[in-house]
């Protein structure tokens, strides 16, 4: 059985397991995520996982976590939460604007947010729920404006 799915729908007697993915030209499947990982910005829908892949690619990143926050403008604002590697140097400028020439702008994180480490769990799954609800002070970070 599947552990809490009493609220997952059953469509055709297949289970709707909340995975989105795609299909390449090759036939190959994607994930590109989960359905309740998708931040709705300002009417876009954007999964946080191809925003991080694309951040964690850029030198001098050793790991990222995309989250939605609150806004009054945009319903939700992605944030990013990064680790730099090692004497890594990066400003939040550098990073939107990796975002910005790689993808659609609405995708660029509005805020990014330097810290020494994610938040994990006992398996090692990082607790985004963490990040949204605390913000990176538990995890060491500190808020680099974009001019710094």
């Amino acid at each position: 059985g599947y552990t809490g799915g009493e609220g997952k729908q059953a469509i055709e007697g297949l289970l709707s397991s909340g995975d989105v993915g795609h299909f390449d030209e090759a036939g190959r499947l994607f994930v590109d995520g989960r359905d309740d990982e998708m931040i709705v910005s300002g009417g876009e829908n954007v999964f946080p996982r191809e925003v991080e892949d694309l951040l964690a690619d850029l030198a001098g990143v050793a790991e990222v976590a995309v989250i939605g926050v609150e806004d009054a403008e945009f319903g939700q604002r992605l944030k990013a939460f990064v680790v730099l590697e090692p004497g890594a140097e990066l400003a939040e400028v550098d990073l939107v604007g990796h975002v910005k020439a790689n993808l659609a702008g609405y995708k660029a994180p509005r805020e990014v947010e330097f810290i020494d480490e994610l938040p994990r769990n006992a398996t090692g799954k990082v607790l985004k729920r963490a990040l949204g609800r605390d913000g990176a002070a538990a995890a060491g970070g500190s808020s680099v404006p974009e001019d710094e």
